[in-house]
C-alpha cells in the first residue's frame, strides 16, 4: 500500500497530517507501506488533479475521505472529525479508512 500525503506549499497541517497517519498505520500494524509526500504548488495544478484542499490523505491514489460537491483547488482542507471540524482527519478516522481500504 502507498500512502500520499498531499499538500500545498507551507500547509500549517501537513505535519500533524504526516504524524497521524504515521500513528494510524502502527495501530493497523502496517509495515510495509510506501509513505510519500506531494506537494501542489499552483490553482491550475490543483484543479487540474482536482484537488480537494490541504492536506490530502489518499491511500493507493484514492482519497478516502473525498466526497461529493466538495471544493476543488488549491486552498486549505477541512475535515469532519468526532469533535468538530478540523484540518486533518484524527487517528480513529485514519485507522477506519485504512481498514476499509485494505477490506476491498
Amino acid at each position: 500500500m502507498r500512502v500520499t500525503v498531499v499538500s500545498i506549499p507551507d500547509c500549517p497541517n501537513r505535519e500533524v497530517a504526516d504524524a497521524r497517519v504515521r500513528r494510524a498505520l502502527a495501530v493497523v500494524r502496517l509495515a510495509d507501506v510506501e509513505l510519500a509526500h506531494r506537494v501542489i504548488s499552483t490553482h491550475e495544478l490543483a484543479v487540474a488533479e482536482r484537488f480537494h484542499g490541504s492536506p490530502t490523505i489518499q491511500f493507493d491514489g484514492v482519497d478516502p475521505f473525498a466526497s461529493v460537491g466538495a471544493p476543488i483547488g488549491f486552498a486549505c482542507r477541512i475535515y469532519p472529525t468526532y469533535q468538530g471540524l478540523a484540518g486533518v482527519p484524527t487517528v480513529t478516522q485514519l485507522v477506519e479508512a485504512i481498514r476499509s481500504h485494505l477490506a476491498r
